[in-house]
């Protein structure tokens, strides 16, 4: 079963420097329908006007992913951390016992894109660590990319919870498959073009829950399109 939520159903969030989508609920919207999906919590996406940005705040208890589309995005953290995340660069920060931290466009100039990701941790009051690794277009092309999971496969990045994460780019006519583990399921959110599933079309902004399905099968149609996939107990 493919359950589609259209980008237009998504929950939205405008205060000026600010313009972000939420696939699930987040903040002031609110819908006891879209509380997650599995161990998927928050799945945004957000897009900062230059000079705009996220003061320091605190977090707790979860794992926190960004992965940026556009721009360039600059974090800081209560561990002394600091870095300039660009397209390509996935970062997770484990909020364990407590965190405090900052994310700003760091362009004058530029706006930036990108996915922010919560996941509840399977342990609480851990550490709070940090991660970072940039997957090159190329790694992703016409493939699916594990870019996140439980125990660093591939070269991927920690997650402190059983979820993989992949991400792919198809070119217009490049397919590609992806096999479901029994007690598995999956979701899909393109970050932009188009694409099939199946017999289904999906346009930016679109996400997918698939329910038990053996298989998925993903299309490249008329553009460029860039996927993210969950797989998900």
């Amino acid at each position: 079963m493919i359950d589609l939520h259209l980008a237009a159903g998504r929950g939205k969030t405008a205060i000026g420097w600010l313009n972000s989508a939420h696939t699930f609920s987040f903040g002031d919207f609110r819908d006891p329908a879209r509380m997650g999906f599995g161990a998927l919590r928050v799945l945004n996406d957000d897009r900062v006007a230059p000079g705009g940005g996220f003061p320091s705040h605190p977090h707790r208890d979860m794992e926190i992913i960004s992965w940026v589309v556009e721009g360039a995005l600059e974090h800081r953290d209560s561990l002394g951390t600091g870095s300039v995340i660009r397209p390509g660069d996935l970062q997770r920060m484990s909020a364990g016992r407590g965190i405090v931290h900052s994310e700003f466009n760091a362009s004058r100039h530029e706006p930036v894109r990108f996915l922010q990701i919560w996941i509840p941790p399977d342990t609480l009051g851990l550490d709070p660590s940090y991660e970072q690794r940039h997957f090159d277009e190329a790694e992703r092309n016409g493939r699916l990319r594990l870019m996140v999971s439980p125990d660093g496969a591939d070269g991927s990045v920690t997650i402190h919870r059983d979820v993989k994460i992949f991400g792919a780019s198809l070119k217009p006519g490049q397919r590609i498959e992806y096999a479901l583990n029994p007690g598995r399921y999956a979701w899909i959110q393109v970050v932009r073009g188009h694409l099939s599933l199946g017999d289904l079309i999906l346009a930016e902004g679109d996400g997918a829950a698939i329910y038990a399905e053996a298989s998925l099968s993903l299309g490249g149609l008329d553009d460029d399109a860039e996927l993210l996939l969950f797989d998900v107990p």
